[in-house]
């Protein structure tokens, strides 16, 4: 079987959430069709399938399924502006009939005409207030589309004529149009706010060339190109300050309103907004790899994972419209059967009073926009929640295990004491340990680098060699160099003693011989301990720490940070054992989260049912493999994204028990005729406003406290 094919699309003119429903459910049943996700807020088809050979027939295939249930949807796999142009004029257009509509309901309704003229006036200002969705509902009826808002809406409004009840068969349309035009509104209000932070990508970038600059799209720039960034200006790509100082504005990216100040040398991003310097940067990442662009992907494609709840609420809708639309047929035509003397029309009208209820938009529309608005709340805050599951699933987070180095400590290490053994001066001993991390990148490797300070001549180290868990092995000249902690000693039968120290100690030794040690310490995050507290108060039962330092080091922080457990000296293979006995403890129902660095974590963040990523940012393994990525680097955004999760979790809720309550309450009100058609509009349209409006709050969570 051949690899995957993702194809993306854009599906203009789609207005109606329980219909995108519909559309991605019949999609998903296509033969070849491995997965099919219809983001409605975004208006974003993702389709995958298996086999190239099929991808033209598949699309055709979804595209009639989308004209079946939508007619005027027009499926595109970019967004045509022409087009876009185009619904604008029309949408005026139907402005403008509505309008009239509405002021040839008002004098029907208040002057005093004859009942034919009058009945006149209410069936051409119905023509033009609700022709339109009449004429889309018999279309859809000759498709067997019965069950969708437009044949519902237009069944009641007629059957109000048929009755008599010409005035209420008109303003029940009328409301039920102006309700739409709100929930749009409303929709797409949130849209635009969680689109604006999408905002970050870059229109063009300065390429330096030998006579001058060109500006040019960020695709056609290449790796080791020179771009200038002017003041004002966001950088279009990733890459190195070569020349100029500034101030840049990080917060598109990092959620961190405070500017960075950089300079020659400096690593920049794209989405990074230069404040006042003119800088020259050195291009190290094409745009398609940087981060902005991994960041955007992360963004528009995170509504594709969907929440248990969302899957549920889908569901629910494909069996809540039948039943109510069964249930009115029921109500109209059994008690005219069995009460003697049963009036028809006055039965016909509650059971219409059921149809217009029974549209489940409200739930449809409002819950994928607050999951949506959750994500678009933990974005602004430097938080990247890679779905809308992942964000439920932090609402059970019971336990979660943290990694020591880079999460809970600043990483940045620095060499506090030398101790070498007789016969070696502490500028021999700093040498030999600097040669043998000279192609280690790791932050403990860096500082003794950092630490020695001259120019290391690395052709004179050959057999290099890591030995995870334990350290380096290298051959530099004539000498075997050793470094690392107590188990490579230990293994390479090296005579020392253990040092027992409030920092990491590295052992060296020379052909076999103890050379001496060094004593490097990290410092604890300024927010860590707030951060543990914070995520005890919102409910984690436990806190864990994971890390392959020494036992003393890592009791030394733990106990700093108030955590319940810590479990040191761990090599990768026992972090991951450890990992898989913690997770036993939790309940069936909680969640195990994983908080590491996101570069030499990814068996454990893989094996947690939630992998949180710190300082992802600029990070490709972070972004990567972790479902959670921390662009701060602070541990406290743990407990902001647990509190996002939270009230996005509540809001659902308030909305779907306000929907289906205020639903029920008119449809119990309107079987006993204590309801009119003006409740049952307030239950549709009004409750799915409301509900929209609801879920909209979750976009200005503040952050933890």
């Amino acid at each position: 079987m051949e690899d995957r094919i993702r194809r993306e699309f854009v599906l203009e003119g789609l207005g109606c959430a329980n219909c995108a429903a519909k559309m991605e459910e019949e999609i998903k049943s296509l033969k070849g069709v491995e997965t099919a996700s219809l983001d409605f807020i975004n208006k974003r088809l993702i389709i995958e399938i298996n086999d190239k050979n099929i991808l033209n027939g598949v699309i055709q295939e979804t595209t009639e399924i989308i004209k079946k249930i939508e007619p005027e949807v027009v499926l595109n796999e970019e967004e045509n502006k022409t087009k876009l142009e185009i619904a604008t004029v029309r949408e005026k257009k139907e402005l403008v009939k509505f309008g009239l509509g509405i002021l040839l309901f008002l004098i029907a309704l208040v002057a005093n005409l004859p009942s034919s003229v009058k009945v006149v006036m209410y069936s051409v200002s119905y023509l033009l207030v609700g022709g339109e969705i009449a004429l889309r509902a018999l279309k859809n009826l000759a498709r067997g589309q019965i069950f969708d808002e437009n044949f519902l809406m237009t069944l009641a409004t007629v059957g109000a004529f048929a009755i008599g009840e010409y005035p209420e068969g008109v303003a029940v349309m009328i409301f039920y149009q102006i309700g739409e035009l709100f929930q749009d509104l409303a929709v797409n209000r949130s849209r635009k706010s969680i689109t604006a932070l999408l905002k970050i990508r870059p229109d063009y970038a300065n390429l330096k060339l030998q006579d001058g600059e060109k500006r040019v799209a960020p695709e056609e720039v290449k790796i080791g190109d020179l771009i200038i960034v002017k003041p004002g200006e966001r950088i279009p790509l990733d890459g190195n300050v070569v020349e100029g100082v500034s101030l840049v504005d990080t917060s598109a990216l990092t959620g961190e309103s405070v500017p960075r100040r950089v300079g020659v040398g400096s690593q920049v991003l794209a989405g990074f907004i230069n404040k006042n310097g003119l800088l020259t940067v050195e291009v190290t990442k094409i745009f398609a790899e940087s981060t902005v662009a991994k960041i955007l992907d992360l963004v528009q494609n995170a509504s594709g994972r969907k929440a248990q709840t969302e899957k549920f609420i889908t569901k629910f809708a494909r069996y809540y419209t039948p039943a109510v639309v069964f249930t009115a047929l029921l109500i109209t035509f059994i008690p005219t059967l069995i009460i003697p003397g049963a009036n028809f029309s006055q039965w016909l009208y509650r059971g219409l009073l059921f149809l217009v209820i029974s549209c489940p938009c409200a739930l449809v529309v409002s819950i994928p926009l607050g999951f949506f608005g959750g994500i678009g709340a933990a974005s602004k805050q430097g938080i990247l929640i890679k779905g809308s599951n992942y964000l439920e699933a932090l609402n059970k987070a019971e336990i979660i295990a943290f990694d020591k180095t880079g999460t809970l400590t600043e990483g940045s290490f620095k060499v506090n004491h030398l101790e070498p053994a007789e016969g070696v001066t502490k500028e021999k001993l700093l040498e030999y340990t600097a040669l043998a991390e000279a192609y280690s990148n790791h932050p403990i490797a860096e500082s003794i680098i950092n630490a020695y300070g001259k120019t290391i001549s690395k052709e004179q180290i050959t057999d290099y060699e890591e030995i995870s868990g334990h350290g380096v092995k290298v051959k530099a000249g004539d000498k075997e160099i050793l470094a690392g902690n107590m188990r490579l000693m230990e293994k390479e039968k090296v005579v020392c003693t253990p040092i027992d120290a409030a920092g990491t100690v590295v052992y060296t030794a020379v052909d076999k011989n103890y050379a001496g040690h060094l004593i490097i310490a990290d410092r604890i995050k300024k927010d860590a301990g707030k951060a543990i507290r914070a995520v005890k108060q919102l409910g984690v039962k436990k806190t864990v720490m994971l890390t392959g330092d020494n036992e003393t080091i890592a009791r030394s922080v733990a106990c700093a940070l108030g955590l319940d457990e810590v479990y040191a000296e761990l090599l990768p293979d026992e972090k991951v054992e450890k990992l898989e006995r913690i997770r036993s403890l939790k309940s069936s129902q909680g969640k195990l989260v994983f908080v590491g660095d996101g570069i030499n974590d990814a068996p454990v963040l893989a094996l947690a049912d939630i992998g949180v990523a710190m300082g992802g940012l600029g990070s490709d393994a972070a972004i990567e493999a972790a479902d959670i990525v921390i662009m701060t680097d602070d541990p406290f955004d743990i407990a902001t994204a647990l509190k996002i999760a939270r009230r996005t979790k509540k809001i659902i809720w308030q909305n779907i028990i306000f929907s289906l309550g205020i639903k029920a309450a008119v449809l119990v009100l309107g079987a006993f005729g204590w309801a009119t058609m003006w409740e049952a509009v307030f239950a549709d349209v009004g409750v799915s406003v409301i509900a929209v409006l609801n879920a909209m709050r979750i976009l200005n969570t503040p952050p933890a406290v």
